[in-house]
């Protein structure tokens, strides 16, 4: 049998999966952060994103239903407090909103979620599906992709406040809390995945799981790449961008 994976080399494993396969590498994302992008294709992004955003408490909801200890779902309400807001202070998804108006997008339509990509639907129901069903630890080593995020973040930000007269520090207002929100996330998560995968097999389903949520966020990509710059066939149905 395969020896257990010591702390440090099962933590460089989980690292070298974002080096490779993190969507940062993203042909779109080079796209988005060079300002290379119409308005309209850069409104595909955000509403298709939102479809994500707008369901990451749906998947910590189910998750917390799980968690066996009062400890462990504290910590995962905190999360369901960031995304959701709680009552006073706005959550993620209220500032993803502020993105999408910022950008021109009809709220109602948004929320609506009609022109979302159906790839984009499908890959945002797997994995909530895969939180839902899978064991905790690899539900939560799914949510390692925060590992990477804060680099993307930053390039994100500078990107399009440099190349994008129709965005403001006020429009991007959702990233600047996900810099601290999301290290602090980052470290519990790998902490739990370190000390509570106890066999080489559930190192190896935590490998996976992270695998996973990789390729989920790489798919959404292809999908708007495919939809709206080449060969730019949106789907029926889906969001069509305004005329230049």
């Amino acid at each position: 049998m395969t020896d257990l994976l010591t702390h440090t080399a099962f933590e460089g494993a989980l690292r070298a999966i974002g080096a490779e396969r993190y969507h940062v590498h993203h042909p779109f994302h080079h796209l988005l952060h060079d300002g290379k992008l119409s308005k309209g294709q850069v409104q595909a992004w955000a509403l298709n994103r939102y479809c994500y955003q707008a369901h990451i408490p749906m998947k910590d909801a189910s998750l917390l239903a799980r968690l066996p200890t009062p400890e462990l779902r504290r910590e995962w309400r905190r999360r369901l407090a960031d995304h959701d807001g709680d009552g006073v202070a706005p959550g993620g998804v209220e500032r993803w909103l502020a993105l999408t108006d910022g950008l021109g997008l009809d709220r109602d339509y948004v929320i609506s979620m009609e022109g979302i990509l159906p790839a984009t639907r499908f890959a945002v129901e797997a994995y909530v599906r895969f939180v839902r069903e899978r064991s905790v630890l690899e539900a939560v080593a799914s949510s390692l992709t925060e590992m990477f995020s804060t680099d993307i973040i930053r390039t994100r930000v500078s990107g399009m406040l440099a190349n994008y007269s129709f965005v403001s520090e006020e429009t991007l207002a959702y990233f600047k809390p996900r810099l601290t929100q999301a290290p602090a996330d980052v470290a519990f998560a790998l902490n739990y995945v370190k000390h509570h995968a106890h066999t080489r097999e559930q190192q190896e389903q935590c490998l996976a799981a992270l695998r996973f949520k990789c390729d989920l966020l790489w798919a959404q990509l292809d999908a708007l790449h495919f939809a709206y710059v080449a060969p730019a066939l949106p789907p029926p149905g889906a969001f069509r961008m305004p005329p230049p």
